[in-house]
């Protein structure tokens, strides 16, 4: 069974619509047979949120900025492959950037989602992703036969 970290915008979002996001896709790649890294693990703590800040959360010593970033690093050094969805983004996600830049230093395969004109579409981005997709449906799909080995 292959890991896979899922990364996908989280600052100016609300906890309620994060956690709907990565509940959806979970459920999905866990269907395909991986085992899936989520950086909203363990954080119920902001589900009072309505808008979830980048830095400074400080709610509990898993919410700190250090303890964030070190976790998020170790899941992505810890997976197989990370898929990074940022189709309709409206601000640069940093921590997205940096799990990207994590991953490809590591050597992972890396799935990347983004529209034409995404303020995420940057030739680091881009050089990063091993396979670029414009939208979700055909990342998953890549993502499903990948897992079966077809």
């Amino acid at each position: 069974m292959h890991k896979i970290y899922m990364a996908h915008p989280i600052s100016g979002q609300s906890y309620v619509s994060v956690m709907s996001y990565y509940t959806r896709v979970t459920k999905l790649l866990k269907k395909f047979g991986y085992e899936v890294l989520c950086p909203m693990t363990g954080k119920e703590m902001l589900r009072t949120d309505m808008k979830l800040r980048s830095h400074g959360l400080d709610q509990s010593p898993v919410t700190t900025n250090h303890a964030i970033s070190e976790r998020d690093r170790w899941m992505v050094s810890s997976s197989d492959i990370v898929y990074l969805n940022l189709l309709g983004a409206t601000m640069a996600s940093i921590g997205c950037c940096m799990e990207l830049a994590w991953a490809h230093d590591k050597g992972k395969h890396t799935i990347v989602v983004l529209e034409p004109g995404n303020i995420h579409e940057h030739a680091f981005v881009l050089e990063a992703a091993d396979v670029v997709f414009n939208n979700e449906a055909d990342a998953l799909l890549y993502l499903k036969k990948l897992s079966k080995g077809i």
